[in-house]
């Protein structure tokens, strides 16, 4: 009955399940645990029919033109550049930090000489690792990282990722760097916007089509049966000739045979507010108090206009497999020790033809959104359509 199964209906799974029917014709098992498409990108409206993010705010950047093209076959787009604010030493200031940060919390004559040394070492506008500028030979550069590492990074990456900024991979510090420059938006990408009726919308869109045959609220177990030793796959009893492309946990995949591989998870607090706006800007950071790490308010993102405003609160924590309210993995831990047993799983997996790994858990790597479609279209051009 099915050319492929596809095990997972986030941005992965169905960037893949709509090329393979929309290109090539074949027909696709789409099997999602959750009930609902659209993975950690899904949305919904609140009670109050506001529209939130369900699994944290999701702002859509890229560089990619071919990405953006190809997500706007299936939506409209409300142009929209993300900005967060951070809550340092009781002022709001721009993050990342940046030149305007710098004269926001520090006297106009010491802001003035730093930014002076800032460009001339480093360029206009670059954007600086906070651990590279903790390696400066100049004095006062030197303090300025340091004040920057305690006030705005140390703290939340130790609620973030449960371990300081050193001991964690350079990829993970990189993304949120010190920006010499005065420009206040998260992202600089060439593309950015949100979905003009949300990601589920646009994900069912993708869905749409009379080849992909969608099974929700169904762990992929009770589908699959899968002998890993033979490579032979079954669906509901019978044999399967197709390929599975897989984007869960890998190290659920193989029954945890190499140990299981570690994540970070995230409880959200949702609140109604009975008033149009409760902050400036989309997301403010909270590095330094309480124990949530940053408040978003919806109707920035998506330009609802309603006369109640929602709120959300992340409070990082630890995964845990087998704990509810703990047993959704977001991140994978990127530190050498869990790469080498990724790797093991990654070998194994390599020596079946039948079998696709594909997305942040089934790859344990830490894509943003416009990355797993932009690997997904690569894979599909590169093994599928070929």
């Amino acid at each position: 009955m099915f050319d492929y199964i596809i095990v997972g209906a986030g941005l992965s799974g169905a960037v893949m399940a709509e090329r393979i029917a929309r290109v090539m014709g074949r027909k696709v098992l789409l099997i999602e645990r959750r009930p609902h498409i659209a993975g950690n990108v899904y949305d919904r409206y609140n009670e109050q029919g506001i529209l939130i993010h369900q699994y944290g705010p999701h702002i859509f950047h890229t560089k990619l033109r071919h990405v953006w093209d190809y997500l706007s076959q299936f939506t409209e787009w409300r142009f929209y550049h993300h900005r967060v604010l951070g809550h340092i030493d009781g002022r709001l200031v721009p993050i990342p930090f940046n030149l305007n940060s710098l004269h926001h919390l520090l006297p106009g004559g010491l802001a003035g000489r730093l930014e002076d040394k800032l460009v001339r070492t480093f360029g206009y506008p670059a954007k600086v690792p906070i651990l590279k500028l903790r390696d400066s030979d100049d004095d006062e550069l030197k303090r300025l990282a340091d004040y920057v590492y305690e006030k705005v990074f140390l703290h939340y990456t130790t609620k973030q990722w449960g371990m300081k900024p050193e001991d964690l991979d350079p990829s993970v510090t990189g993304r949120v760097p010190v920006s010499v420059s005065r420009d206040d938006r998260y992202f600089q990408d060439a593309y950015q916007g949100m979905p003009a009726d949300g990601y589920t919308g646009m994900i069912g869109r993708m869905l749409d089509h009379p080849n992909i045959k969608l099974l929700l609220n169904t762990d992929y177990r009770e589908a699959l049966e899968t002998d890993w030793t033979s490579g032979r796959i079954k669906l509901f009893g019978q044999p399967f000739e197709g390929k599975l492309i897989f984007t869960g946990m890998i190290d659920e995949l193989f029954d945890y045979e190499y140990g299981e591989l570690p994540y970070r998870s995230l409880r959200f607090e949702f609140e109604t507010l009975h008033q149009s706006q409760y902050q400036p800007v989309g997301t403010v950071n909270y590095p330094n108090e309480y124990d949530f790490t940053r408040i978003t308010e919806f109707k920035h993102l998506t330009g609802q206009q309603h006369p109640y405003t929602a709120i959300v609160r992340e409070y990082p924590q630890a995964y845990e497999k087998n704990t509810p309210g703990r047993d959704i993995p977001y991140y994978p831990i990127p530190r050498p020790e869990n790469q080498e047993r990724y790797k093991l799983y990654l070998k194994k997996a390599q020596t079946f033809d039948n079998l696709i790994l594909l997305g942040r858990l089934a790859e344990y790597t830490y894509y943003d959104m416009d990355a797993c479609v932009a690997k997904a279209l690569k894979v599909f051009e590169q093994q599928i359509n070929v």
